[in-house]
């Protein structure tokens, strides 16, 4: 039965050095929870907490009500899939697969029905009598996996399972995942430092930064509604540009922007900001266009252009020296060295006060 996972003020410390800072979150019973953030924000610290392989200097872990602070690992019900397949390679796949549950004196029966249940979920049935050293990339993370499926726990974490496989196999087994949280119904926690498998695994993402967490939601919503530019800028690919600029009124529900030389409206209401603050105007490089469709915020000079097959990227600057993505669909002739007017919809835009949150 899937667990509810409760995190109340938890802090980490090492020595005077705190690395974990108040985390208040909760993510409920099956639900598919992805921390997000860059290197060394905490994310793998905070799993780790949750697995019982770091103490919790402050706060409460609860698992479905029960505080978990002082329980052993062993005893949490949890499962860890990690970044090393770490795999015993005089054993088979077999024997890899049931060595835990041998180890802890299970009924040979049960060790072959849990075996051989797992196999099939991960499609390596016919692989069980072979060694890792015969065994893919791919086909070794699917034995990780399954030797934490086999243990039949309450939570799945994954601590970046994906990042020793080439760009093909992680997408590959990025959907097997996925797969495997429908069909088992597991709560499951995964880290990751990349925003896309964020993205298309997620039911709720949860993005550090420094030992905090800036914002909990679902993907689309933070990535529709970020709450501030570091959100805005990690979630997203390529990342959202932002272009320096000045307010110049705000009222009837309208906002004017002085941007690159050009005043631009936008269709809403800032609150307490005043004309001559200083905003980070924010416009994700898919919502740019090529010429005058829309609201033009300039000309911008293409210096690369990366033609993907499904989508050119465009690398431009703009007078002053703003750089600039633009993701257009499809093959576009486009070259380095033109000069484009480029434009924007008004409604998928963003604006941050000096502080950087949205305005």
């Amino acid at each position: 039965m899937a667990t509810n996972v409760s995190l109340q003020k938890v802090v980490k410390r090492y020595g005077e050095h705190e690395v974990i800072r108040g985390i208040d979150l909760e993510i409920d019973p099956g639900e598919f929870a992805v921390f997000v953030g860059p290197s060394g924000c905490g994310k793998s610290t905070l799993l780790r907490m949750i697995a019982g392989l770091e103490l919790i200097s402050g706060g409460s872990l609860f698992l479905d009500g029960e505080r978990m602070n002082e329980v052993p690992a062993a005893r949490r019900g949890i499962a860890m899939v990690f970044q090393s397949y770490a795999l015993y390679p005089h054993m088979t796949v077999y024997k890899n697969l049931a060595f835990g549950l041998e180890t802890a004196g299970m009924k040979k029966s049960e060790i072959a029905r849990r075996v051989e249940h797992a196999a099939e979920i991960l499609q390596i049935s016919q692989l069980l009598n072979r060694r890792p050293k015969a065994l893919s990339g791919g086909q070794r993370q699917r034995v990780a996996i399954g030797r934490a499926i086999v243990r039949e726990p309450k939570i799945f974490l994954f601590d970046e399972p994906l990042s020793n496989l080439d760009a093909e196999l992680r997408v590959q087994m990025r959907v097997e995942i996925s797969k495997l949280h429908q069909n088992l119904g597991n709560t499951m926690i995964y880290v990751t430092h990349d925003q896309v498998e964020a993205m298309t695994m997620a039911d709720k993402i949860v993005v550090l930064n420094s030992g905090r967490i800036e914002q909990v939601g679902a993907p689309l919503d933070l990535y529709n509604k970020p709450v501030n530019k570091f959100v805005a800028g990690f979630i997203g690919s390529p990342k959202m540009n932002f272009i320096e600029g000045e307010l110049a009124r705000s009222n009837d529900g309208m906002t004017s922007v002085h941007l690159n030389g050009q005043t631009i409206s936008l269709p809403r209401p800032i609150g307490a900001a005043k004309a001559g603050d200083r905003v980070t105007f924010g416009a994700r490089p898919e919502h740019i266009t090529v010429g005058e469709h829309g609201t033009t915020i300039g000309d911008a000079r293409v210096d690369l252009v990366e033609h993907l097959g499904g989508q050119t990227i465009l690398y431009a600057s703009m007078k002053g020296g703003q750089s600039l993505t633009v993701a257009l669909d499809g093959q576009q002739p486009v070259r380095a060295g033109e000069t484009l007017t480029v434009s924007i919809d008004p409604q998928r835009c963003h604006l941050f006060g000096p502080d950087g949150n949205a305005l």
